[in-house]
């Protein structure tokens, strides 16, 4: 999505803009109802002491009134639904934003920001805002009627106009700032909280609680003192605006008097100047009230812009067949979303399906990024990751998800039932799918063994379950539709015995299947399954092959002397765990 897109959506209301642009000029030609009944009362019926008019001109004045409230509920339905229409339209494509900033290095301390701003739109249009808009274009016309009762009258009423005009200006001025300072905190603030009650044990544990509300009062301070001063303005504003219409309306009456001692006017132009006039200002004062929420969902569309010229929304691309054959990866280079220092330089290296790859190095080496490069999480600074010669981007995310399994280092699950966890949540999803996920990475019979089975709630985030539990069952989503390529980040850091075993016939059972598996591995125990060995230091692939070469050519002797120029205690370190590596992978 682009921001031409935005502006498609809004185009795609235009039919009902212009219903309601006509019915908008209904409704402010009937609001001429007032003035002119009151005009013909005092100028007709009171010389006349005609009853029979009188009864004439109230039936007719009561059926335009009655005229002007259908014509006004109506627009005011049409525009509720331009905001309902609007976020039918936009709010799957932000969903998607919001899911794929952070893979952008967009990620904000509010996530869900876009959807807020998408709210902001939603409300101004559904609220009397753009009724404001609407009627504004035909103050002029208002103020040529009363041109026409008496060029004074005129003249005040525009000068009124004008003030109104300033107001109005001076609003936007002084709002603008504060609105988008108090929506910055407003972030802050949110982003802290979310993060409080992410971390609630740490807080809690080591008493970090009180200094960490400390932060979030002072950030909710700024926050509320700008809401509070872009209040003040509007406020202010708005009542001064009220305040100087009821003047303006006793000033026309004043005027209009005089025009009548004068014999210049007659008595019905003083009530239907004074009507005519405040009804030409209503406009301006509607739309100072609705200044905040006008610059706000400005604001928001401005933001909104800028995200979607940011993600573009992706391309359609030719279906290619499932892939079945290899795995090639070509000097790639990837650097985290939004820098551009590579963690991960010139890594190539090829694997052919019944392959299994254990990416084993120090901290920091590279080894989480490798694995979310292989999977399309992370776009390459430089060279391509290739499934049967075809590059990922040449796959929808969609479409390569189907081929993919990916297992991350902070296992995640989503509120729902283990069912839909391990289903990926398709709603065509088979039930004989999901248990064979399940066998496949052992775990059919602890979920069975739990309270509703594979109907069991996991909770927010699957709080629910216990790490190891939310490792195994994210161990089988990544299972789900045996998938070609399956990348594993550390899946044995939370598991027992019991769950490792599982782990090892899982991998192996992909192998077996055609497929090809990669782990990344700290515990040695995690190598048992794999045939090839990548070992990564400092971004850089330090050497590839089988595994037992290459435990034997580059462990072996790393374990004996350490890593040149290191410090003593990190050599032996780093020989002690060579020495484990290569025991446990000989297992």
């Amino acid at each position: 999505m682009t921001a031409l897109e935005l502006r498609a959506a809004l185009r795609s209301c235009r039919s009902g803009f212009l219903v309601v642009g006509v019915l908008s000029g209904l409704v402010n030609v009937l609001y001429l109802t007032g003035s002119f009944f009151m005009m013909q009362v005092y100028d007709r019926v009171l010389p006349s002491r005609s009853l029979q008019t009188l009864v004439g001109l109230l039936v007719l004045a009561l059926t335009l009134y009655a005229f002007q409230s259908l014509l006004d509920l109506i627009r005011s339905r049409i525009l509720a639904r331009f905001g309902m229409a609007l976020d039918h339209t936009l709010a799957p494509r932000l969903f998607d934003l919001i899911a794929r900033a952070p893979l952008k290095g967009l990620a904000t301390a509010d996530r869900t920001r876009p959807l807020r701003d998408l709210d902001a739109v939603r409300s101004f249009l559904s609220g009397s805002g753009p009724v404001a808009l609407f009627d504004l274009p035909w103050m002029p016309i208002y103020l040529a009627i009363c041109v026409l009762f008496h060029p004074w009258i005129g003249l005040a009423a525009l000068v009124g106009t004008l003030v109104l005009v300033v107001f109005t200006w001076t609003t936007d001025r002084m709002t603008s700032r504060a609105t988008r300072v108090a929506m910055e905190q407003g972030m802050i603030r949110s982003g802290m909280a979310e993060a409080a009650s992410r971390n609630a044990e740490t807080l809690a544990a080591m008493g970090m609680q009180g200094h960490q509300a400390g932060r979030w009062a002072q950030a909710n301070r700024s926050y509320m003192g700008e809401q509070l001063y872009a209040s003040d303005v509007v406020n202010g504003f708005g009542a001064v605006a009220k305040a100087f219409r009821g003047s303006l309306q006793s000033i026309v009456l004043a005027l209009g008097a005089y025009l009548v001692i004068e014999n210049q006017a007659t008595a019905g132009v003083i009530i239907a100047a004074s009507i005519l006039t405040a009804r030409a200002m209503a406009p301006a004062e509607l739309a100072i009230a609705n200044w905040k929420s006008f610059v706000q969902a400005r604001q928001a569309w401005q933001r909104l812009n800028e995200l979607c010229l940011r993600i573009p929304a992706e391309s359609e691309t030719l279906a290619l067949p499932p892939p079945s054959a290899s795995l090639v990866v070509e000097s790639i280079s990837v650097a985290p979303p939004g820098t551009s220092r590579a963690v991960v330089r010139d890594v190539s290296f090829p694997l052919k399906a019944g392959q299994g790859l254990g990416i084993i190095g120090p901290s920091a080496s590279g080894k989480s990024t490798l694995a979310r490069a292989l999977v399309g999480v992370w776009p390459c600074l430089r060279g391509r990751v290739r499934l049967d010669g075809a590059a990922l981007d040449q796959w929808g995310s969609a479409t390569l998800g189907t081929h993919v399994g990916y297992l991350p280092q902070e296992v995640e699950l989503f509120a729902g039932t283990v069912a839909q966890n391990i289903a990926r949540f398709r709603p065509d999803a088979d039930s004989a799918e999901i248990v064979e996920a399940a066998r496949m990475a052992g775990v059919h019979e602890m979920v069975v063994a739990l309270p509703n089975g594979y109907d069991t709630p996991v909770g927010e985030s699957g709080a629910g379950l216990s790490a190891g539990q939310r490792q195994r069952i994210g161990l089988a989503r990544a299972l789900f539709g045996r998938p070609f390529l399956v990348v594993l980040d550390e899946p044995n850091s939370n598991l027992d015995s019991e769950g490792e075993a599982a782990l090892t016939q899982a991998m192996v059972g992909v192998r077996q299947r055609g497929g090809i598996c990669v782990v990344v591995a700290h515990r040695p125990s995690a190598l048992a399954a794999v045939d090839l060995v990548l070992i990564m230091d400092q971004g850089a692939a330090r050497a590839f092959g089988p595994k037992d070469e290459v435990l034997k050519r580059v462990i072996q002797p790393v374990a004996g002397q350490g890593r040149p120029g290191a410090p003593a205690a990190a050599r032996a370190a780093q020989g002690a765990a060579a020495v484990e590596l290569q025991q446990g992978a000989a297992q």
